[in-house]
């Protein structure tokens, strides 16, 4: 007799491991400039309750503002008549990587792991 992991159920995550995917997943809006407001949110109200998904929240929130810094570059060389299809196409790539890296960040707490971004600012500690 052998073992499928179909036989048994998906357990349902933690609400920690819910919580810390809802921060990385805050990424998904990064391209409305907005994507680092959901892991903030879950980092300052996680950060006395449960320290995993504090610090998942916290992982999250830094690479967001790295991802807002760039954005926000971005869209200041997007304003000059000759360049700004560089700020353009920019803006589009940080947008596009943010939402990749955001939805395997998710995918990995999901599962009851951790995620650390390729590059990040260390801006919150």
């Amino acid at each position: 007799m052998s073992y499928d992991p179909r036989d048994t159920p998906p357990r349902p995550p933690a609400p920690g491991n819910t919580l810390a995917m809802v921060a990385h997943l805050g990424g998904v809006l990064t391209y409305l400039f907005a994507g680092w407001v959901v892991s903030l949110v879950v980092w300052l109200v996680q950060r006395d309750q449960d320290r995993a998904a504090a610090q998942e929240a916290r992982v999250a929130l830094n690479f967001q503002l790295t991802a807002l810094i760039a954005m926000v570059v971005l869209h200041v060389v997007e304003q000059f008549p000759v360049i700004g299809i560089i700020g353009w196409i920019g803006k589009l790539a940080v947008g596009v990587v943010a939402l990749v890296l955001s939805i395997v960040a998710a995918a990995a707490v999901y599962r009851g792991g951790s995620y650390r971004y390729p590059y990040s600012l260390e801006l919150v500690r």
